[in-house]
Parts: C-alpha cells; sequence; structure tokens
C-alpha cells in the first residue's frame, strides 16, 4: 500500500487534519505521516494528536478524560509512524487503551489513554488568572517572530517564520535569540486559525498537538537561555493531560504555565487551558529534557 501523504501544506488547518488523519493499515493498526519541513525530528504534539487519534478510533461514545505518555525516541520526519492500539478493557462507564508509535521497528513513543461516557458530577475549579488583556491587544507570535528574523540566518528564517495553523499571543513575550532571567511562568492565548469540525474528539487531539507548543519553554525562563542556544539540548520527555469538558480550540484560548523546579538535566512544566469566559477546559502536566552542553573549546 502507497504511503499516504497529506494533501495540504501543514501551515493550514487542512493540512492538520490531514497530518491527524490517520490511514487504518488493519484492525487496531494505524499509520501517520509528518509534513514536509525538512526539521530534524517529528514534533512532539503532532505524536500525541496522531496517538490520541488512534485510541479514540477505537472508542465509540466515549470522551478521553486522560492521558499519560512518554517519548522513547526522536521522530524521523522522513519515514511513516506506525501506531498500535491494544483496547486493554472496557467497561460499563470506562475504556482504556494503550498505544504504541513505532518507526523502523522500535517504538518512538506510547500512550496510555482512558475515555468516559458523559457523566453528571460535582465542580470546582481554580480561576482564571486575572488581569489577562484579551487577545485581541496582543501581537501574534509572528509578528514577534518577524521583528527579530533578520538577526538569523536564512535556513533558519525561513522556519522560525513559517506560517501555522495555530495562532498564538504570547502575554508576556520573550527575545528567544537574546533571552533574559524571567520567573518560571508564562501566559498565552491560542486558537486555531480556521473554522474546526463539531467533533469534541478531534478537538482534544488538535489540543494535544498545541499543548507540546510553548510548554517546555517555561523550565527555561529562569535561566535566561531559549531552545534557540545551540548549546541547549531541549526534547519532551513525558506529556500528561486531564480534560474536564468539552471546548472548542477555534475559539481563544488562555494557556496558562508555571514551572514549579528543575534538575537533573529535566524541566518540569505545567499548564492550565481556560476559556474565554474563565471555565477550566484541561491540565497539562510535561518534563521536559534541557541538558547544557560543554562549550567546546575547539574553534
Amino acid at each position: 500500500m502507497a504511503d499516504m501523504k497529506p494533501p495540504e501544506k501543514e501551515g493550514t488547518l487542512q493540512g492538520l487534519l490531514a497530518i491527524l488523519n490517520l490511514e487504518e493499515l488493519d484492525v487496531n493498526l494505524f499509520r501517520g505521516q509528518s509534513p514536509d519541513e525538512a526539521w530534524q525530528r517529528v514534533f512532539g504534539g503532532q505524536v500525541i494528536g496522531q496517538a490520541l487519534v488512534a485510541a479514540s478510533r477505537t472508542v465509540e461514545k466515549r470522551r478521553c478524560h486522560s492521558l499519560h505518555a512518554y517519548f522513547l525516541r526522536a521522530g524521523d520526519p522522513s519515514v511513516p509512524i506506525l501506531y498500535e492500539v491494544d483496547r486493554a478493557r472496557d467497561g460499563g462507564s470506562f475504556s482504556a487503551r494503550r498505544v504504541i508509535a513505532v518507526q523502523r521497528g522500535k517504538q518512538i513513543f506510547n500512550l496510555a489513554a482512558s475515555f468516559q461516557t458523559g457523566e453528571e458530577g460535582l465542580e470546582h475549579q481554580d480561576p482564571m488568572p486575572p488581569d489577562m488583556p484579551p487577545p485581541e491587544e496582543l501581537k501574534t507570535q509572528e509578528e514577534w517572530r518577524q521583528e527579530v528574523a533578520h538577526k538569523l540566518p536564512p535556513d533558519l528564517r525561513s522556519h522560525f517564520t513559517r506560517p501555522r495553523p495555530i495562532e498564538i499571543r504570547p502575554v508576556a513575550p520573550r527575545d528567544m535569540l537574546q533571552p533574559q532571567k524571567a520567573p518560571p511562568v508564562q501566559t498565552v492565548w491560542f486558537r486555531v486559525r480556521e473554522k474546526m469540525p463539531d467533533d469534541d474528539g478531534l478537538h482534544q487531539c488538535v489540543l494535544g498537538y498545541m499543548s507540546d507548543m510553548t510548554l517546555l519553554d517555561t523550565a527555561q525562563r529562569p535561566h535566561g537561555i531559549s531552545w534557540m542556544n545551540k548549546h541547549l539540548q531541549v526534547a519532551s520527555l513525558d506529556h500528561a493531560m486531564w480534560f474536564y469538558r468539552p471546548f472548542r480550540v477555534d475559539e481563544w484560548l488562555l494557556y496558562h504555565q508555571t514551572s514549579p523546579g528543575s534538575a537533573g538535566g529535566r524541566g518540569f512544566n505545567l499548564g492550565h487551558v481556560f476559556t474565554r469566559q474563565g471555565q477550566l477546559v484541561c491540565s497539562v502536566a510535561q518534563e521536559g529534557l534541557m541538558r547544557v552542553r560543554p562549550k567546546s573549546s575547539r574553534k
């Protein structure tokens, strides 16, 4: 069977949905592709979203309420990713799934997800951070990047400023090329730029993709360093999400992120996602590699 290629550019919603639209090869077996970006490894959010799509394809009439995942190896964007789903359990209210992502016969990622039927229950939540400026008053991430892109080599400049289907508006942006030390807190508004289908499960999968776009940066802030520093090795190690209630990713969501601590070459980050009306819809946790390589004395 021929490889399935995304029919649209990755910078559009159609391209993003094509990447998440896995090819079913057999029962419990799916294949996903990566966008053609000439990048060295697969974006972690892509694998989270694709793995959740694979798990969701084996569940009916139940929404994901939590997922826990580990990144085991860097994914190669030039090679299709196979997703093997284990239907661990289907109970009266909950369904459990395990997903293994494989390239060249080796696991690169695994995910455990739990799905639940709709149910009413006790509710409470932390409030949304106060005094957040509305997204309309903030510059987009692309606008901030365009202002400093001239400092980059042409090959990096095109990747740094490439169009994306996700619109991000930082509340307190920082210069990624010359970062200053700052508290381990960052907040962004984000949303998909175009209208999404009315599919709650698909909105969860896209939020899985979005949730990995800025979270790891939070632990770098108090050290005055960013992923663009050639001496810093960064990679997602694990990722967990808890979904409280339905939401739409094509409407503005506030992503409030903090980093309680870092040690051992790792940074730990927490995120909470709120609707514009202040309703908490998701919480995220992630630990990432944050290894500073020694500067070589060789010229």
